[in-house]
């Protein structure tokens, strides 16, 4: 799937928006912006960092309204905490691997091959559990370059 570059990310986003009669505000614009550069989930702490001038109080409204109408996908790691990305119809199917000794999370994409694979692996899950798989997430845990030297 191809994902949206940034100014046809932002006419994208403002179209969904309009359609809760939702303002896009220049808040939920930065926050847009720094996670789709962010290469991974980002915590609302991370995003505080990352967007800079906006008031903590309406980082999280934003991040609800944004959730609320599908802009984002929220994920929760291990402990928890709340992590958001840009939903996939934005940026594109990935999987996610996180460092268990930081707690650092990268978006990882693989090759069609690889996906294939992947997606025929989980048909045999679903078969075999009378399941019918509409969707998947892979979690990969380890140690980062930074944490396993």
């Amino acid at each position: 799937m191809d994902t949206p570059g940034p100014s046809d990310l932002h006419d994208a986003v403002r179209r969904r928006l309009a359609e809760d009669d939702v303002r896009y505000t220049g808040g939920r614009k930065a926050i847009v912006a720094a996670l789709g550069t962010a290469g991974g989930p980002q915590s609302a702490a991370d995003l505080h960092r990352l967007v800079a001038g906006v008031p903590l109080s309406s980082l999280y409204r934003s991040l609800t309204v944004l959730d609320e109408a599908g802009v984002l996908k929220r994920n929760h790691d291990a402990d928890g905490l709340a992590r958001f990305e840009l939903a996939e119809w934005l940026g594109g199917h990935h999987h996610h691997i996180t460092c268990v000794e930081c707690g650092a999370v990268e978006d990882v994409r693989l090759e069609g091959e690889e996906e294939r694979l992947l997606a025929a692996v989980i048909q045999a899950m679903g078969d075999r559990t009378g399941y019918i798989v509409r969707d998947h997430e892979l979690e990969l845990e380890g140690a980062c370059p930074s944490c396993r030297s």
